[in-house]
């Protein structure tokens, strides 16, 4: 299978050729592994060099003989290390994780581990360990974060989608940077077991990047749903995800905003493009408003900060995971950091930001009451330069680092405190030819709705037949 034909279906219509007969799996996986090849050696995407052979997977699965990555943060994969980005840990689990499990099942073959910043806490994918990983569309870019490494080699088409994950835009984020369709599920809508409950105190989710709507529709019929024991779940789909595309969404109370909740200046391209999204909604019939929620700004950062610290310190501890003891020497700054002001943070303070967290949760949900939709920018930026988002001010605190972060990027993190579904679309284009992400929000649960307007937009304001300057098919 020659590259350019390899790199131009997305992952429905390899698994499509596949089944009729027109191409094996093994040539698919072949083509995957040169493209691999050729992608990460301009993106330094890759943290491991790729498997061989591929994990285990079903043959007969809804995505039988699909090339495909994980992130080095989890799903965790059994023998498979893990390193969360850092030169300083090393874990390698005994057993599969729930989401694992369903990957292996969907018949998606696992070629290699992506890239992230360290502890994945920030929204650039720079880790000292790898160095930065490059933007297909500007090697002189960022790819966003934490998932990086899963956007780029998607967006270069090395593999048609890639795992994510997202506590506070690390799914969108780098999907706006990188021109992809990056989808934030509901809260409990993919399992995090067995070895969590939640993660992030319920922040943060599982799922992935994708070049095309119908290819997040199939993946998440493929991975969503409860696992026993879970400590909550979403409300099923009333059918499958992908009889939602191109699906009848109704006349929807859209509302539109392009004012950052903490006050940041939006670029004026980015906020253009939410703009037209609204105005192209409206021509299809929507009732269309310029409406936002209520968010105080402080609550966010209270609700974020002591959480975040407390997970990265958590993970960075020696005992609080299996493998190699970590080596506090070898970690970044920000990780040090978080060790430091973790020792200072109680039990109240985290009963604080979980409480303030809460009042934020009751403001959004309050808001869908009267809303079916809500549109905003992703970022706040277009992509940004390689260095941009380095944490090495030695002024920096916890508070002013997650503040610098959210300044490039303040559109996204609400609604991973508030547990609403999210996606993020490449509906808009800067003059220089960079990318520019539009989220769509819904109620909880509503996936459905989302992936049923994001199909009509797809269809509007096509995206596929843009090529990043870096196309392992070019």
């Amino acid at each position: 299978m020659e590259l350019h034909e390899y790199a131009r279906h997305d992952a429905v219509g390899l698994r499509d050729l596949i089944a009729a007969g027109e191409v094996t799996a093994a040539e698919v996986e072949q083509a995957a592994r040169r493209a691999l090849e050729a992608a990460d050696a301009e993106l330094n995407a890759l943290a491991l060099p790729p498997f061989s052979p591929a994990l285990d997977h079903a043959a007969d699965g809804p995505l039988a003989g699909v090339p495909f990555l994980i992130k080095d943060s989890g799903p965790m994969a059994r023998g498979v290390p893990s390193f969360l980005g850092s030169r300083g840990l090393k874990t390698v689990p005994g057993h599969d994780s729930e989401l694992m499990t369903r990957l292996r099942a969907a018949g998606l073959v696992t070629l290699g581990l992506t890239t992230v910043p360290e502890m994945v806490v920030s929204f650039s994918t720079e880790s000292l360990k790898h160095g930065p990983t490059r933007n297909p569309w500007d090697l002189e870019r960022g790819v966003g974060g934490s998932s990086g490494g899963a956007a780029a080699l998607v967006a270069a088409g090395a593999v048609p989608l890639a795992h994510g994950t997202d506590g506070a835009g690390s799914i969108r984020v780098p999907a706006s940077c990188c021109g992809l369709v990056g989808l934030k599920p509901s809260r409990g809508r993919v399992s995090s077991g067995p070895d969590a409950a939640e993660v992030t105190f319920g922040m943060s989710c599982d799922f992935g990047l994708t070049r095309t709507v119908r290819d997040a529709a199939a993946l998440l019929d493929a991975v969503h749903g409860p696992a026993a024991g879970d400590k909550y779940t979403a409300p099923p789909p009333a059918r499958r995800y992908t009889e939602e595309i191109g699906a009848d969404p109704g006349r929807l109370r859209i509302a539109v905003t392009t004012t950052a909740w903490s006050g940041a200046a939006v670029d004026p391209e980015v906020a253009a493009a939410a703009v037209a999204t609204g105005r192209t909604l409206e021509g299809m019939g929507h009732l269309v408003t310029e409406a936002s929620p209520e968010v105080d700004w402080d609550l966010v950062i209270g609700g974020v900060v002591p959480v975040a610290v407390a997970c990265v310190a958590s993970a960075a501890a020696p005992g609080t995971t299996p493998g190699t003891p970590p080596d506090p020497e070898r970690f970044e700054a920000v990780t040090r950091h978080a060790l430091d002001v973790a020792g200072d943070l109680g039990a109240l303070d985290l009963m604080g930001a979980l409480a303030a967290q809460n009042r934020i949760s009751r403001s959004v949900g309050a808001f869908f009451t009267g809303h079916d939709l809500l549109i905003t920018p992703t970022l706040g930026q277009l992509p940004a330069p390689h260095g941009t988002l380095r944490y090495d001010d030695p002024g920096h605190t916890m508070t002013s680092w997650h503040e610098s972060l959210f300044e490039y990027g303040p559109f996204t993190v609400v609604f991973n405190i508030a547990g609403l579904p999210a996606v993020s679309l490449p509906l808009g284009w800067s003059r220089d030819g960079l990318p520019i992400g539009v989220q769509l929000v819904a109620p909880y649960g509503r996936e459905d709705l989302l992936l049923r307007l994001a199909s009509h937009l797809e269809e509007a304001l096509p995206w596929r037949g843009r090529v990043p300057g870096v196309f392992t098919g070019a």
